[in-house]
């Protein structure tokens, strides 16, 4: 099969490769659309250090079920699919808990970090147990299916953080994953959210899918911003979807007292906290990591087209131009956010 591969750092290139193994569990799924992700962007320089040549990289994927396993009951070949990026073990102690991306054995597709090697879905076959398997309604566009994941992420945050009608929250990042968290939080009973970003044409697509308020931090205080917006208390939530210093810091001091922080970004291993500030104001800080059962939902919420990804896909390409969208991505070249690749 053809398959983009990372051969080394800086360096895709279409290879042929013997086509998946399919274990007795699992499900060999041709895949119709393969999303390029920010952690691949990451891998692809090395600087992550979860993606360690030579592997196939890619994660967000929907496709046709190919072949089964002999062990794999209700899916069968022919079935428009997606999956989730995160495999489990479905027998630890979180996963009897139903919290499968906290799974001890958890291993995500695309990965190579060195305990384990799992091969992604840039290529034109991938195999995967039919556990994470969910079946896709025919109305719904492969291209749009393959955001499945991310949209998982983004409601998986947005569950985990509490909030009332009426309620306030702030969506520091307004990138692909901020755009969704926008929308599920409108879904999710937030009256007003607000969306911050430095990029003001991130900021006007904020606006059409449903924020309230558009604050741009190279032009106002955005923490004083908010608090005038808020009769001087804070906003009840924010969401962090950057994953650096100060972006956090700035929602801690958006929040009213009591409220919460939630953290969803992940570009950086550590970063600078207002300890003193969370500590004396009972700020909540928590943390969220891929999704956890969210699939079914994030189905529905598209095929209704309650949450919208039209707008945030940039691109749709054959999987031979994947190397030079990687280096457009890799440059930030303005205006690109969701490339999906079609092997």
């Amino acid at each position: 099969m053809r398959a983009l591969l990372l051969t080394e750092y800086r360096r895709l290139e279409l290879a042929e490769v013997p086509n998946p193994r399919v274990e007795p569990d699992e499900v060999l799924v041709r895949v119709a659309a393969c999303g390029i992700c920010g952690s691949d962007i990451h891998g692809f320089d090395g600087s992550s250090g979860r993606r360690i040549p030579p592997l196939i990289m890619g994660h967000e994927a929907a496709g046709i079920v190919e072949q089964t396993g002999p062990d794999v009951a209700g899916l069968a070949r022919g079935d428009r699919v997606t999956f989730d990026s995160t495999i489990y073990c479905g027998e630890c102690f979180y996963c009897r808990r139903g919290q499968v991306n906290l799974c001890n054995a958890r291993r995500v597709l695309g990965v190579s970090c060195g305990d384990y090697l799992r091969d992604g879905a840039f290529a034109e076959y991938i195999s995967v147990p039919a556990r994470i398997v969910y079946r896709l309604p025919g109305e719904l566009a492969f291209e749009h299916a393959a955001m499945i994941e991310a949209v998982s992420v983004a409601v998986h945050a947005v569950g985990r953080t509490s909030g009332e009608l009426g309620d306030t929250a702030v969506v520091f990042g307004a990138g692909m994953i901020g755009l969704i968290v926008v929308q599920a939080a409108k879904l999710a009973g937030w009256t007003r959210v607000l969306a911050v970003d430095p990029d003001g044409a991130r900021l006007a697509l904020a606006g059409k899918l449903g924020a309230t308020e558009l604050l741009n931090p190279n032009e106002v205080d955005v923490p004083a911003a908010v608090r005038d917006l808020t009769t001087g208390r804070g906003a009840d939530a924010a969401f962090e979807v950057v994953g650096a210093s100060q972006p956090l810091q700035a929602a801690v001091a958006s929040v009213r007292k009591g409220g919460s922080v939630t953290l969803v970004g992940n570009i950086a291993p550590s970063v600078d906290l207002p300890l003193q500030s969370v500590v004396t104001r009972e700020i909540r800080l928590i943390g969220t990591c891929a999704s956890s059962g969210e699939y079914p939902v994030c189905i529905d919420l598209l095929a209704r087209g309650a949450i919208k990804v039209a707008p945030i896909i940039s691109a749709v390409a054959g999987l031979s131009d994947g190397p030079a969208w990687f280096e457009r991505l890799y440059s930030r070249e303005p205006g690109l956010m969701k490339v999906i690749l079609r092997p």
